[in-house]
């Protein structure tokens, strides 16, 4: 038996609906992973739908827990960043990587800011640049659309896109500093919706599109990336993980209509976790 990876994931914990670290946490462990957490924050419930729910800052317990965990002496094969609720969260987090990261440590960074090209709830636009100097310490950073004009400092438009701003936008990105790039919201159409993967080192693009489904649904980028996560640390490619996060995505999210679920409490992950699993073991024996 192969030896266990170490995640370190640091997010915030929505005590109801599905998203951030009740996401990631039973993705990682599902896949086989140990998943460890520095919480951000702690709410009543995820923010999207609902009103009036309650909201604990952890900014001064995150270095702590991390500070404790390298005094122990523990190394961890990637740490996987969300929602971060400030900029001194996000200095916080390079103090992080600085005390937990070591020369093979992949470090993942969602840089959870926006979509639909609106920041969300409590962002300033002075947040961008914090986030956009965190991407530079990461190996793969997964930004929606949104994110990417945000991180860019450039204008948002609605799509359907063309290849050649996709393509300028996945380069202007890699110049922040991050080896691999996985843009999510892509789509040329009505029909199609997927993510665009680059690899700085060679310049290579690829798309990952699927169909696009009616409805909005929250924590679907948590959901993303945290497969995304497992996929990587599983030895899969670039492209073959966004494969296998788009898979399991839509999965869970046909799953929620087809059981009528309320949609803004998250989506049926859970029960598509075995079809997860599935095809982690699948793409690695090929």
């Amino acid at each position: 038996m192969r030896k266990q990876k170490r995640i370190a994931a640091i997010h915030d914990i929505s005590c109801f609906g599905k998203c951030s670290l009740t996401v990631a946490l039973p993705i990682l462990s599902a896949a086989g992973m140990e998943a460890c957490c520095i919480p951000t924050a702690v709410l009543s419930t995820h923010t999207g739908g609902f009103s009036d729910y309650t909201y604990r800052d952890l900014t001064e317990d995150m270095l702590p827990v991390a500070e404790h965990w390298s005094k122990l002496g523990l190394r961890f094969d990637a740490v996987y960043t969300g929602y971060l609720g400030s900029e001194r969260q996000t200095a916080i987090v390079e103090e992080v990587l600085s005390a937990l990261a070591g020369e093979n440590t992949l470090v993942i960074v969602d840089p959870v800011m926006g979509d639909n090209g609106r920041l969300y709830a409590g962002f300033t636009p002075d947040f961008a640049p914090a986030m956009a100097k965190l991407c530079s310490r990461a190996d793969v950073i997964v930004p929606n659309i949104t994110e990417a004009c945000l991180l860019l400092g450039q204008a948002y438009h609605e799509g359907p896109y063309q290849k050649n701003e996709i393509e300028d936008m996945l380069l202007k990105l890699s110049k922040l500093g991050p080896k691999q790039i996985v843009l999510t919201g892509v789509r040329f159409d009505e029909e199609s919706l997927g993510a665009a993967t680059f690899e700085a080192a060679t310049g290579r693009c690829n798309y990952v599109m699927r169909e696009k489904l009616s409805g909005m649904y929250h924590g679907t980028g948590d959901v993303y990336a945290s497969a995304l996560t497992a996929a990587l640390l599983g030895g899969f490619t670039l492209e073959a993980a966004a494969t296998v996060a788009a898979d399991f995505t839509v999965l869970s999210i046909r799953a929620t209509r087809d059981l009528e679920e309320n949609i803004h409490y998250g989506v049926n992950f859970e029960q598509c976790l075995p079809e997860l699993l599935h095809m982690l073991k699948k793409e690695a024996s090929e």
